[in-house]
Parts: structure tokens; sequence; C-alpha cells
């Protein structure tokens, strides 16, 4: 009785880690993906963005392009505004999202241009499920330690990754974001209206 039970306990594990093989291969294939998207992706930015004699506008204009390619705006522009996002009128949420759109662009456009020779290391990646992965990252800068950039990254097919969230050395945007937002309309009463109001002041 324990030899029959034991050889089925064999064969449970054995079908169990047979089946587990496609489900890793998939995993370790979204890693290797999310990482050469992030390579890429990085290449693809210092050469737009730093190309001199170009004007400002039309850094911002291949930014903007990046960006929609390349991250998840709403998605992100949404959870950043957490719960406020359903009580927001549709024009508020009009407007919100193409602010939110160009305080990225100002943002990581004035980034680039401060633009000294940086480098991106790819260090590895961590696939938490076949349509999520994190990718780590280094900046290496001279005569100073290097800048650890983390990437979540998520993907619908298994080709085509968008970026949701960057933590830089441990700190997520997204959050301190959404944190910052939350202080806003919590100063103004509430309402969404308050932080629009500071995002149009901000960036005109």
């Amino acid at each position: 009785m324990v030899i029959r039970r034991s050889f089925f306990m064999a064969v449970f594990a054995l079908v169990f880690a047979l089946s587990l093989q496609p489900i890793l291969a998939q995993a370790e294939n979204t890693g290797v993906k999310a990482e050469e998207f992030i390579s890429g992706l990085s290449g693809q930015a210092i050469e737009a963005l730093t190309t001199p004699d170009i004007s400002k506008d039309e850094r911002h204009a291949k930014f903007r392009t990046m960006l929609n390619e390349n991250f998840a705006i709403r998605t992100i522009a949404r959870w950043v505004l957490g719960r406020h996002w359903k009580k927001a009128t549709k024009a508020e949420k009009e407007e919100y999202l193409a602010l939110f759109e160009k305080m990225l662009i100002v943002t990581y456009v004035d980034r680039f241009s401060k633009y000294s020779g940086e480098n991106l290391k790819i260090v590895k990646s961590l696939v938490n499920n076949p349509k999520d992965a994190l990718v780590y990252s280094e900046i290496g800068r001279k005569g100073t330690p290097p800048v650890h950039v983390d990437w979540r990254v998520r993907t619908s097919d298994s080709t085509t990754f968008k970026i949701v969230d960057v933590t830089v050395e441990g700190v997520s945007m997204g959050q301190t974001q959404r944190s910052e937002f939350a202080s806003v309309i919590r100063q103004n009463g509430g309402k969404v209206e308050g932080l629009l109001a500071v995002l149009r002041k901000r960036l005109s």
C-alpha cells in the first residue's frame, strides 16, 4: 500500500513538473523580450531626444510619439488619480489625460536635455506572470554610483510591451505622483478641478 501510494505520488510529481515546463518557458521568453524592449527603447530615446540642432517643439513631438507607443498612458493616469477618477466628470477626465501626457513630455524631455553620455545596462528581469514583468537596470554615471531604475512592463500578446511604472532607487514614480495628486485634491476640497488648476499653472 505504501509502495503504491509512493508510486502515484511520484507519477503526480512528474506530471506536475511536465505541466509547468510550458509555463516556465513562456515566462522566460517574456522576460527576455521585456529586457529587449527596455534596452531598445533606451537607445531609441537617446538617439531621438539628444540629436543636436532640433527645436524644443520637435523634441516634444518625438517624445509624444514614443510615449504613446511605449507607455500605457491611460492606465498610468487612471491609477495615479486613484479613486478620484470615478467622481471626475467626462470633461475633467479628458482634460486631466491631456495635462498628464503633457506633464510627462515636459518632464522627460527636460531630463534628456541634461543627458551627458549615461548608459543604461539591463541587470535582470523578474516575470510575475506571462503578461507582467519587472526589468531591473542601472544607469551609469561617470564618477558616481549607478542609478537603479526598474521598469514594470505589461503585454497582452507577448510581443507588444507597454511600461506601466518606473521605479528609481526604490521609489515608484507612479506612487509618488499618486500621493502628490491626492494631496493636491485634498487641499482643494476633494475636487479634481483643484488638481487641474495646479497642472494648468505648472505647464503654462
